[in-house]
């Protein structure tokens, strides 16, 4: 892993060249992706098939496009029981967090005016599923589950086919978060099947869920055609420790977002350049026991990162700079700290809240902004799954109240039908 120290000269435009390399090149991949976009919107269904081939290697039918409810019941049947219920304890946790970010309906009246809004939830989501270097039951509760919670009445799952057939645990997930529909078509042409429909792929009103970078520039390209959850990139982590927890904890947690893929970040941030050594031969120690070294490896070597600070206060500055991902305060006292951060997609406090078991069993959704966006994007939540209509009604009298303020303004921006259509409402036929 790269070592820089703050008090260095030239620490702040090695930082920032380092920095800028997290926001991936989208722009490289948008001949391609715009191309297979038009021919799903042109082709339909036929235009899945010929890429399901090109891209994953298996000729499948139309037929064979979505995993019949049967499939479900035989995969719950044969799933091992722990790991079942393992997979409803998070979904509980998650649900009664998720529940608590519903809002509703509401209503003001004050002479003769009634304002408010109506809280609607989107009619139809999608959930984009990944497959590739693993399989993730866990990303389609987080998901699924607040959709579910806001009260979306249709959610359908697409997840790339493979020639070992899907994950059972991914169909048990479906089963148990009361998924519609499962169907198997990935990369950017599942994304422009739920965007635009095809004739086994109903149109959405919101693409959810993480995928490669063509994925992920399609759910760019298409925001405002669907409404697009976030557009995510590599997974990151970032530890600001002042020594006082186990190097091993340390080294544990950088490399569980290593182990990701090659382009994932892992960032120790310190104030005690012995503490940086020590979590450094942790990570030498602790990833020769890991079956995926190898992504690990190319991920440190890459993307790896110990910034020695001056003192917690500076060490927590930079992290806001950075605004991670994942941010971990492995501190003495991490409380202390907490009124200081204002980037993060989600903050884990003390020695023993690993990010892994937010990842599982902590009950926030694991869906977060990358990239520094955390500096204006929020996790994934039930909001994301449901629209405000503004609502307004004036009596006669209200409306006098107000006549001569709307025509001055409606006049002031030359629109002299908008006052027209308030002065008419005065005159008796």
């Amino acid at each position: 892993m790269k070592v820089l120290e703050s008090k260095s000269r030239g620490f702040e435009g090695e930082l920032e060249f380092l920095l800028a390399q997290r926001q991936e090149k989208l722009e490289k991949v948008e001949e391609a992706v715009w191309e297979i976009m038009e021919e799903v919107r042109e082709g339909g269904d036929e235009a899945l098939l010929r890429y399901t081939q090109q891209f994953d290697g298996m000729e499948i039918s139309r037929e064979k496009m979505e995993i019949p409810q049967h499939a479900w019941e035989r995969a719950w049947q044969e799933a091992d029981g722990e790991t079942l219920l393992s997979l409803q304890r998070a979904a509980e946790r998650v649900e009664s967090f998720h529940r608590q970010e519903l809002y509703h309906s509401w209503f003001d009246t004050n002479a003769g005016i009634i304002r408010g809004q109506l809280v609607r939830p989107l009619a139809r989501a999608g959930v984009y599923v990944p497959g590739g270097k693993a399989s993730y039951p866990s990303s389609l509760l987080m998901n699924v589950i607040p959709a579910k919670v806001a009260g979306v009445r249709e959610v359908v799952v697409v997840t790339p086919p493979s020639r070992e057939g899907i994950n059972p645990y991914i169909l048990a997930a479906a089963r148990l978060t009361g998924v519609d529909r499962v169907l198997l078509v990935g990369g950017a042409q599942a994304v422009a099947s739920l965007a635009y429909g095809t004739e086994t792929v109903p149109r959405v009103d919101i693409i959810a869920g993480p995928g490669n970078i063509y994925v992920a520039t399609a759910k760019r390209l298409l925001f405002g055609i669907v409404r697009v959850d976030m557009v995510a990139g590599p997974s990151e982590i970032l530890v600001v420790s002042d020594g006082s927890t186990p190097p091993s904890f340390v080294a544990a947690d950088l490399l569980s977002q290593a182990e990701h893929d090659e382009m994932a970040w892992a960032i120790l941030i310190t104030s005690s350049k012995e503490f940086a050594h020590r979590v450094h031969e942790e990570l030498r120690r602790l990833k020769a026991t890991l079956p995926r070294q190898g992504i690990i490896e190319a991920s440190l070597e890459r993307h790896g990162l110990i910034i020695v600070v001056r003192d917690i206060g500076e060490g927590i500055e930079i992290a806001n700079r950075i605004a991670p991902e994942h941010l971990e305060l492995a501190l003495q006292d991490p409380f202390r700290w907490l009124g200081e951060v204002q980037n993060a997609g989600a903050i884990f406090l003390g020695p023993y809240t690993p990010e892994a078991v937010g990842d599982y069993m902590g009950g926030p959704n694991h869906v977060l902004p990358t990239g520094g966006t955390a500096r204006f994007f929020s996790p994934l939540g039930v909001e994301h799954f449901l629209k405000r209509i503004n609502l307004l009604s004036f009596s006669r009298e209200a409306l006098e109240a107000v006549k001569k303020d709307v025509d001055r303004l409606a006049r002031l921006e030359g629109l002299q039908a908008h006052a027209q259509a308030v002065q008419v409402r005065g005159k008796e036929d």
